[in-house]
C-alpha cells in the first residue's frame, strides 16, 4: 500500500481549511484516510499550520510521500524530515 501524506479540504464554500492525513494513494482526496497528521488553516492571518512532527515523521520514514503542497506548508514551517538508513551491510 503506497501511503501519501496530503491535504483533505474541509469548511464551506469560500471559507476552506484542511487536514493534513496520510492516506492510501487511491482514496479519493476527501475520502477514508489512515491517520490525521495535522491542520492547515490559510484563512486565519498567519495562516495556521499545525502538525504531529512525531507522527509524520514515523509515516516518512516507512516511505509516505509528500504532496508538493504539504512540502512546501513544511518547508514554511521548518520542519525536517529525514528517512532512516535500511541499507543492511553485509
Amino acid at each position: 500500500m503506497a501511503v501519501h501524506v496530503r491535504l483533505s479540504r474541509h469548511g464551506t464554500r469560500n471559507r476552506p481549511f484542511y487536514h493534513i492525513v496520510a492516506a492510501d494513494h487511491k482514496m479519493r482526496r476527501d475520502g477514508r484516510f489512515i491517520e490525521k497528521l495535522g491542520v492547515y488553516d490559510p484563512g486565519q492571518e498567519p495562516s495556521l499550520v499545525d502538525v504531529k512532527e512525531d507522527r509524520l515523521q514515523h509515516w516518512y520514514e516507512r516511505g509516505a510521500h509528500l504532496s508538493d503542497t504539504v512540502a512546501k506548508l513544511l518547508k514554511v514551517k521548518n520542519i525536517k524530515l529525514a528517512r532512516k538508513n535500511t541499507s543492511k551491510k553485509a
